[in-house]
């Protein structure tokens, strides 16, 4: 090759790399994101196990696999390979020579459930079945001495000819649904003993409840787990921690007292024992009335007085508690304003020392002795692993990448006034070529929960909004997590009123500062993003599109369709008893006539969270007034959307609604 053709082709490669670095992200690159999750340490600290998920685009779906990486740093090694099947919550043997995992693999027994405990060489290699059961295997942990797991196990499903149609849906339970478990019969979640080398089983509790989330005590004398108890257990929200000895026969003993819930399994975080085997970490809210809307603390408790106490009462939600290995401190997730930081407590003192960098969003932890690695992202990058060092972070786990190749908008934290002098906060993304000056079409996305915040985290939708030339405006409005429980309870049983002023507020926010067109506005969000959208287009005119996706507003027809029986009649109270509150709630179905907004209603076919009756039934108001609208179903599909090409089709749907109606 001559001097000018090389030349030529460097100049070539240079100028591709250019073109791709100038470039935003696009709905194809949803398929290359990469979930990293689950992280687990060896007991000596040297190994880091955890799981990858990813799109398959052949098969169109979502996989997992397990990989390992060095605690001292190196290339990231993959230990399973299935194409189609996956792999799980990896979790290393004591002895560090095995690494259990759960996995959805096929076994070639129909008697089997479809999730099962299995066990591979720690370097990878050719895995083993542990459990066979019946039921799905939903969780496990290991034995101090590595010789036993104990699983929590689903019943099995009643027997029937398979050649036949299935037979009838019997229900008498209170609450009967659940999504992603569908209708909920008797069959329920036990708590087992299963022996490592034999795969024998041995129930350990029984009866009209459910078990969940073990956690095996360091001497090995007792198994803590959490279970609601009670003539009628779906009624209440009472979790509590319960000890058992390893052993069939042996007598369970509540440890907690409190009349709430005690470690809510919506939490994600297991109990934690003290390296001394006398105390329990675990998380704590307030009692039922308040649901969701009180921050879950964390609290401690002994073991043998059952006395309890929080170290670090400071009104803000805890999760996946670690001791340190001293037993002096507990290294926790601590969520804040628009961030979920690393942080660890004293417990002598309770001060707090946020450990991870500010600007953050921080979703899962492990420590074992000095070492501790974090799950954690921010704006411009999704979830990696890093370790804690000296008072910063190294990453370990690199999965993503790619997304050096791209130019990332930026996003910046915004606060405002609302109508009644509330203050306000929420996230701004700028279009990828803003210019100051030139005011640009604007998306308010609106968050789930209604407890819930949008946080410095990667949002791969506005991302792509951006590069189509959208300013993005995340609102926190009153019903927000990360703010306290006054701020979280504004809105208790008065939905679509105070939160609709503050979203409002945000929009004018950005219109004033020059930021965002107010002729070409637009709005939506998924789940009570949805409700909530529904709630701003039947109160304010002045948005040109909206898509609702997995939302409702006829709260009298969700009303024992959808899977939230017991918190409506905590929160609203029965439909023939407080019809103020369901009017509240119903506003915009029962005002839909004051809408104007073209809205698109997307839903899943399965999802028994936000049931597509909810949007079925805005779509037909909106249909018979003639105001532009359309219905979009994603078949088999729960509430959280998992199948690559609906997730495309929903992004580009997006794209397209908002084009029609703001260009």
């Amino acid at each position: 090759m001559t001097c000018r053709k090389r030349w030529i082709l460097l100049l070539g490669l240079a100028n591709g790399l250019a073109q791709a670095q100038t470039s935003g992200l696009h709905i194809a690159d949803l398929d290359r994101l990469v979930d990293v999750g689950e992280p687990d340490l060896s007991a000596d600290g040297r190994w880091l196990a955890y799981s990858v998920t990813r799109s398959n685009v052949g098969e169109d779906l979502r996989q997992s696999d397990l990989w390992r990486v060095s605690f001292a740093g190196g290339d990231p090694q993959p230990l399973s390979f299935t194409d189609t099947d996956s792999e799980w919550l990896p979790q290393w043997s004591p002895d560090g020579r095995w690494l259990a995992f759960l996995s959805d693999r096929t076994t070639g027994d129909d008697k089997l459930g479809d999730v099962q405990v299995w066990l591979m060489a720690a370097d990878g290699g050719e895995a083993r079945r542990v459990t066979r059961f019946a039921g799905a295997v939903e969780d496990f942990v290991w034995s101090p001495d590595g010789k036993a797991l104990a699983v929590i196990a689903e019943d099995a499903e009643p027997d029937h000819d398979v050649a036949k149609n299935p037979p009838p849906i019997v229900i008498d339970r209170y609450q009967f649904k659940e999504d992603g478990r569908d209708y909920l019969s008797q069959r329920r979640r036990h708590l087992y003993r299963v022996e490592v080398a034999s795969g024998e089983s041995q129930a350990l509790t029984a009866g009209a409840h459910d078990e969940q989330l073990p956690a095996w005590s360091p001497d090995g004398r007792h198994i803590a787990f959490v279970s609601k108890r009670g003539d009628e257990p779906d009624r209440h929200l009472n979790f509590d921690l319960y000890l058992i000895e390893p052993k069939p026969g042996a007598v369970e003993r509540q440890l907690t007292r409190f009349a709430g819930a005690d470690l809510d399994p919506y939490w994600e975080t297991r109990p934690a024992w003290s390296p001394d085997s006398r105390r329990i970490a675990y998380l704590q809210s307030g009692e039922d009335r308040w649901i969701y809307y009180a921050p879950w603390q964390l609290a401690v408790i002994d073991i043998a007085s059952g006395e309890s106490h929080l170290p670090a009462p400071i009104d803000r939600c805890f999760s996946k508690p670690h001791w340190s290995k001293d037993g002096r401190s507990i290294y926790t997730l601590i969520e804040q304003s628009r961030v979920t930081r690393l942080s660890r407590i004293d417990l002598s003192s309770g001060k707090l020392t946020p450990l991870s960098p500010d600007l953050r969003f921080d979703y899962d932890l492990d420590v074992e002795g000095e070492r501790v690695v974090v799950l954690g992202g921010d704006d411009q990058n999704p979830y990696e692993i890093s370790a804690l060092e000296r008072g910063s972070l190294r990453p370990l786990t690199h999965h993503n990448d790619w997304l050096s190749e791209r130019r990332l908008a930026r996003t910046e934290p915004v606060r405002f006034v609302s109508a009644d002098g509330t203050a306000i906060e929420g996230l701004l993304t700028l279009p990828l070529d803003h210019q100051n000056g030139q005011p640009a079409p604007l998306i308010v996305r609106l968050h789930g929960g209604p407890v819930y915040q949008f946080s410095h985290e990667f949002m791969p939708d506005w991302q792509i909004y951006a590069t189509h030339g959208y300013a993005v405006l995340g609102v926190n409005p009153r019903g927000s997590s990360g703010r306290g429980f006054d701020f979280s309870r504004a809105i208790y049983a008065d939905w679509g009123r105070l939160d609709v002023a503050d979203v409002i507020a945000g929009v004018e926010h950005v219109v004033a500062r020059g930021i965002a067109d107010p002729d070409r506005l637009a709005v939506g969000g998924w789940s009570y993003g949805g409700i909530l959208t529904n709630a701003v287009i039947a109160r304010d005119t002045r948005f040109k599109a909206a898509v609702s996706g997995a939302g409702a507003s006829n709260m009298y027809a969700l009303y024992g369709h959808d899977m939230y029986i017991r918190e409506y009649e905590l929160e609203l109270g029965t439909p023939w008893a407080n019809r103020d509150a369901y009017d509240t709630a119903s506003y915009p179905f029962l005002h839909a006539d004051q809408i104007e907004t073209p809205t698109l209603f997307l839903c899943a076919e399965k999802d028994f969270n936000v049931p597509c009756l909810g949007g079925e039934q805005m779509y037909q108001a909106l249909r018979s007034q003639k105001i532009p609208t359309r219905l979009v179903i994603y078949p088999g599909e729960n509430h959280g959307l998992s199948i690559p090409s609906y997730l495309r089709d929903r992004m580009q749907r997006h794209l397209d609604w908002y084009a029609e109606y703001l260009h």
